[in-house]
């Protein structure tokens, strides 16, 4: 069998490292430099030759930086006569932008994925993408993981007896139904709009939410302005406590002090999927490690078993 080769790129070299040990190989060395005229520069300083590689690179802040190096890192892998390339995507930002709600724009998320795979990508490994769709978005293979397995383990630890899971929108009750699936607890959703980035209503819940204990679940926590829109309504609807939980927490703006002040929000709970200064983290954050499940879907797309059944124990 081919042998296993993993490269991280500048994005979130701490995960990298994680999984490479839960894997029991050596993260390999990736030199990035810049020339005077500002382009960079990405050498694979391992061989690649004939080997199957794996790099590892979330979008995230500077995304436009860390995509680059990425496309970068696939062209260098391509030409180092790589026998297959998977892109692990732990993050992808760009797959926000999936649809054309507007006149003349332009569908990122569509165009990255091309541009990942004119680069030299075999397949990618994502976690949590915004929308089912941009599945699809991709002419390559997808392994597309998720997180509630380890968010559920999480609050299985606590007293739910009376808990309750709400999404903030329709459009993640799915994601959400299946997390209280897992905690054997009843599960709400919020009527939201957006009118803006950071600008959003929710007129009503749909679901009993009076004296329980909420637990919000979301893909990604960005300004925070959808969570803390729900918490006002929840408010109004006298609910209990409230715990919020997501995959990706960028936390961007100063989101996560903000949530963290409020002060019926006991917990928030993310994963690694992106890097959380430690200067930024508040007593009220949990970080829980997604490395074990990506090195194990890496390891069984290495040696050809399935990833779904990853989701059947």
């Amino acid at each position: 069998m081919r042998e296993i080769a993993v490269f991280s790129g500048s994005a979130h070299p701490e995960l990298a490292r994680e999984v490479c040990a839960r894997l029991g190989v050596p993260l390999l060395p990736t030199r990035v430099s810049r020339f005077a005229n500002d382009c960079l520069e990405v050498q694979l300083a391992a061989n690649c030759r004939e080997r199957d590689v794996f790099l590892i690179q979330p979008l995230v802040r500077p995304v436009q930086e860390n995509l680059v190096e990425l496309l970068l890192m696939l062209d260098a892998a391509r030409g180092a006569s790589a026998a297959r390339t998977t892109v692990v995507l732990p993050h992808y930002a760009y797959a926000r932008s999936d649809k054309k709600d507007a006149p003349r724009i332009s569908i990122g998320g569509r165009l990255i994925a091309d541009l990942m795979v004119t680069a030299g990508a075999s397949r990618v490994l994502a976690l949590t993408l915004h929308s089912p769709q941009v599945h699809g978005f991709f002419s390559v293979p997808v392994d597309h993981l998720h997180a509630l397995r380890e968010l559920a383990a999480h609050f299985r630890g606590q007293d739910l007896s009376n808990a309750v899971v709400v999404s903030p929108d329709l459009g993640n009750a799915k994601e959400a139904a299946a997390f209280a699936r897992l905690l054997g607890v009843p599960v709400a959703a919020g009527a939201k709009q957006r009118f803006s980035d950071d600008r959003v209503t929710i007129s009503s819940v749909i679901g009993e939410v009076a004296g329980r204990d909420v637990i919000v679940l979301d893909d990604e926590i960005a300004k925070g302005s959808t969570v803390v829109e729900l918490l006002g309504k929840l408010r109004e609807l006298k609910a209990g406590s409230v715990r919020v939980a997501c995959t990706h927490g960028l936390f961007s703006q100063g989101a996560l002090g903000r949530l963290s002040a409020e002060p019926d929000v006991l917990e928030i709970v993310c994963t690694n999927t992106v890097p959380i200064p430690e200067g930024e983290r508040t007593d009220k954050l949990r970080v829980l490690s997604i490395a074990p499940a990506l090195a194990e879907a890496m390891r069984r797309i290495h040696n050809g078993e399935s990833v779904s059944a990853l989701f059947d124990r």
